[in-house]
């Protein structure tokens, strides 16, 4: 029972960890306005296509993006902001 109380609670703060910075919505969901998630689509060609294929952001559902996009924000020197703009990208194209 103590096992399982642990995992659970490792579980749940791995979770709770790994939301995207800049925002306390919830998974899935935008706090970008238009002009910025227009934005977040120009981060998204440039910055990641330097290094490699642009994955397609249906390929994903959105708490497997937050994983990365908390991976790859750090090497494409994305601040908060931009971070943000590109999650709301990425997600908006699911719609």
């Amino acid at each position: 029972m103590k096992k399982l109380i642990a995992v659970a609670s490792f579980t749940f703060i791995l979770l709770v960890s790994c939301t995207p910075k800049a925002s306390t919505s919830a998974v899935g969901s935008s706090t970008s306005t238009a002009e910025q998630i227009a934005q977040g689509k120009t981060i998204f060609e440039n910055s990641c296509a330097k290094c490699h294929k642009l994955p397609d952001p249906t390929s994903h559902n959105p708490v497997q993006w937050v994983g990365i996009m908390n991976s790859m924000a750090p090497k494409a020197k994305l601040n908060d902001d931009q971070h943000q703009w590109v999650y709301d990208y990425i997600i908006s194209m699911k719609k």
